[in-house]
C-alpha cells in the first residue's frame, strides 16, 4: 500500500514504445471544461427551485446550505470516480497508440456521460437499500444528514487517497463499505439488535457478492478469451508489443476503440447510477415535499395503481386469518417489526399489509394522483409505501410465504410493488444530468496515475493488442450483464484483473508488487471505508445534537 506508483521516472512517460502521457487540453477546451462545470452546478441549483416552488416548499437558509454542500459532496464523488475508474477504460487504446491520451479521456469522458443518460436507476436503489430502515425512513432528521455525510466524505477520501498512490481501487467498494460502517455505527449508538437500525445483510450478501467474484469474471474470462483468440486468429501483431509509437492496424484499431467505448458507456451506466441514488436520498431529506414521491406519474395511471392495491390488499386479507390488525398504528408498528426480524411470513403481517395498502390506495385515489398530494401529507404517505413495499418484498422472497399464495395471487402482488416503485424510486432528468456531467468530466482530469499502473506495471511487458482488447470486451460484458441485474459492480476490479489474465494467458507474467498492492487495496477498502463513515457518523451525528440542529 505504500508504494507510490506516481513516482515513475520521466522517461517512463516518454519511453521509445509508451505512451505521450504529457500533454493536455488546449487552453479553451480548459476554459470549456470550467464553463460545463459551473453551468451544472447553476443548472442544479435553478432545477431545485422549480421543482420546491411549484410544490410550495420553502426552505429554511440552514436546510439549503446544508442541501448544496451535500449536492456538492456527492458530485465530487462521481467527479472522483471519472478519473478513478475510468482511467482503466482508456488506458488499453492509449499504451496500444490506438488514440492520442487527450482525445481518449475525452472520448471515454463522453460515452459515460451518454451510459448515465440511458441508465434504468435500477442500481441506484439497489445501493440505497443496503441503508437501515429507519435512516431511510427518517432522512431528513440528525441521524439521516449525518448518514449522508459520512457516507459521502468515507467514500471520497478512500478514493482520494488510493488514487495519489496510483492504486486502482475500486470507487463500488469504497461507497458500500462507507454505507455498511454507517449502518453498524447506527446500531451500535442505538444499542438496538434489530434489523432496522443496523444494516440489510441480505441485499449487503448480493451486493458483495457481485463485487466478490466480478474480479474472478474479468481474470478468468480475458485470459480464456485471449488463448481462445490465439487458435482464431493467427496474426503474430495482435500478441506482440506495439512497433514504435505508429497506431496498430485499422480492423485492430477499430476493436480496440470499440472496446474502450463500450467499457466508457457501461461505466456510466452502473457506476453513475450510485451517484444518483445518493443525491435523491439528500434531496428526500432536505426537500421532501418536492422529491418524496413521483410527481411526475400521471393522473390516468391512479385509477389502475387503485385497482391493483386493492386486489393485492385482498390477496393478503385472505390469508391473515384471525391475525386482524385493528388500525393504522398498529399496522405500521407490525411492519416495521416485520422489516427488523426480516420474516414476512405470518398472518399478523399479512393483515398489516392489506390494511396499509388499502389506505394507501384510498389516499392517493382521493388526491387524483401523486401530484396532489399535499405538503403535509408527503413524508407520511411515503414512508407508508415504503414500509408496504419492504414487506410485500419480503413475502414474495420468501419461499414459505411465497408459497402461501396462488401464482395470481403473486403476480398481482408483482404488480402492485411496481406501482409502488414508480411512485416512490425515480430519477429526476436533471440529477441524471449533472451526474453524468460530473462522471464525464472527472473522466478528463487526473487519469495519469491509474492510467500507468495498468498500462506499465501489471504485467511484466509492454500491453499488447490482444492482451487489451480480450481485458476491454470481458469488461464490458461483465458490466452490461451487472445492469440487467441491477447489480453494482467495480469497473476497476474487472479491467485490472482482466489486464492481469491477458498477461498470463501472453505468457508475458505479473508483476508481485503491484498484484500485492492492488490485492492489499481490494482487501482493505471494504473495512478501511467502514471505519471511516461509522467514526464520522458518530462524530456528525454528536455535532449535530450538541449544536441542536434538527
Amino acid at each position: 500500500m505504500a508504494t507510490t506508483y506516481s513516482a515513475l521516472p520521466e522517461s517512463a512517460a516518454r519511453a521509445p514504445h509508451g505512451p505521450l502521457l504529457d500533454t493536455s487540453l488546449p487552453r479553451a477546451g480548459r476554459w470549456a471544461f470550467l464553463a460545463v462545470l459551473f453551468g451544472a452546478l447553476a443548472y442544479a441549483g435553478f432545477s431545485i427551485f422549480v421543482d420546491t416552488a411549484q410544490v410550495g416548499e420553502t426552505m429554511a437558509m440552514g436546510v439549503f446550505l446544508f442541501l448544496g454542500l451535500a449536492l456538492l459532496i456527492a458530485l465530487g464523488f462521481e467527479f472522483v470516480n471519472g478519473f478513478h475508474d475510468t482511467a482503466n477504460a482508456v488506458a488499453t487504446v492509449i499504451y496500444t497508440h490506438s488514440m492520442p491520451a487527450p482525445l481518449a479521456v475525452v472520448w471515454s469522458g463522453f460515452f459515460n456521460f451518454l451510459g448515465v443518460m440511458l441508465s434504468s436507476g435500477a442500481v441506484a436503489y439497489s445501493i440505497v437499500t443496503l441503508l437501515p430502515v429507519d435512516l431511510i425512513l427518517h432522512v431528513g432528521s440528525n441521524s439521516g444528514f449525518a448518514m449522508i455525510f459520512a457516507l459521502l466524505l468515507a467514500a471520497v477520501i478512500w478514493n482520494l487517497a488510493t488514487w495519489f498512490v496510483g492504486l486502482p481501487n475500486s470507487s463500488s467498494h469504497a461507497l458500500i463499505g462507507s454505507i455498511l460502517g454507517v449502518g453498524l455505527a447506527n446500531q451500535l449508538i442505538s444499542a438496538s439488535t434489530s434489523g432496522t437500525s443496523g444494516v440489510d445483510w441480505a441485499q449487503a450478501e448480493k451486493v458483495l457478492s457481485a463485487l466478490l467474484f466480478s474480479p474472478l469474471v474479468g481474470f478468468v474470462g480475458s485470459l480464456l478469451l485471449l488463448l481462445l483468440m490465439k487458435l482464431v486468429l493467427r496474426s503474430p501483431k495482435l500478441y506482440r508489443e506495439p512497433e514504435g509509437n505508429a497506431p496498430p492496424p485499422r480492423g485492430i484499431r477499430a476493436t480496440l476503440i470499440a472496446t474502450c467505448t463500450a467499457v466508457s458507456f457501461f461505466h456510466g451506466s452502473n457506476d453513475g447510477q450510485k451517484g444518483m441514488g445518493l443525491i435523491m436520498l439528500i434531496l428526500i431529506g432536505c426537500a421532501p415535499t418536492a422529491y418524496a414521491l413521483n410527481r411526475t406519474v400521471p393522473a390516468s395511471a391512479t385509477p389502475a395503481f387503485v385497482q391493483t392495491a386493492t386486489a393485492a390488499a385482498n390477496a393478503f386479507s385472505a390469508h391473515g386469518g384471525d391475525a386482524a390488525v385493528a388500525d393504522l398504528p398498529e399496522a405500521r408498528a407490525v411492519l416495521t417489526h416485520v422489516l427488523e426480524a426480516r420474516q414476512a411470513a405470518n398472518p399478523a403481517a399479512y393483515s398489516a399489509i392489506a390494511v396499509l395498502s388499502r389506505d394507501v390506495s384510498q389516499r392517493i385515489g382521493n388526491y387524483g394522483s401523486l401530484g396532489n398530494v399535499p405538503a403535509k401529507a408527503t413524508p407520511n404517505l411515503r414512508n407508508d409505501m415504503y414500509l408496504v413495499h419492504g414487506t410485500a418484498q419480503l413475502v414474495v422472497k420468501d419461499k414459505a410465504a411465497a408459497a402461501t399464495f396462488s401464482p395470481a395471487e403473486l403476480k398481482t402482488i408483482g404488480s402492485y410493488l411496481k406501482g409502488l416503485e414508480q411512485g416512490t424510486r425515480y430519477i429526476p432528468l436533471w440529477v441524471k444530468i449533472i451526474v453524468a456531467i460530473a462522471l464525464g468530466l472527472g473522466t478528463m482530469i487526473g487519469w495519469k496515475r491509474i492510467v500507468v499502473t495498468v498500462g506499465e506495471r501489471i504485467g511484466k511487458s509492454h500491453l499488447t493488442y490482444g492482451m487489451g482488447a480480450s481485458a476491454e470486451l470481458v469488461a464490458a460484458v461483465t458490466i452490461m450483464l451487472a445492469d440487467q441485474f441491477a447489480l453494482p459492480v467495480s469497473t476497476t476490479h474487472i479491467l485490472s484483473s482482466g489486464v492481469a489474465g491477458a498477461s498470463v494467458a501472453n505468457g508475458s507474467g505479473l508483476r508481485a508488487r503491484t498484484i500485492v498492492n492492488m490485492a492489499l487495496a481490494w482487501v482493505m477498502t471494504l473495512p478501511a471505508a467502514m471505519l471511516l463513515s461509522g467514526g464520522l457518523y458518530w462524530l456528525l451525528l454528536t455535532l449535530l445534537d450538541a449544536f441542536g440542529a434538527r
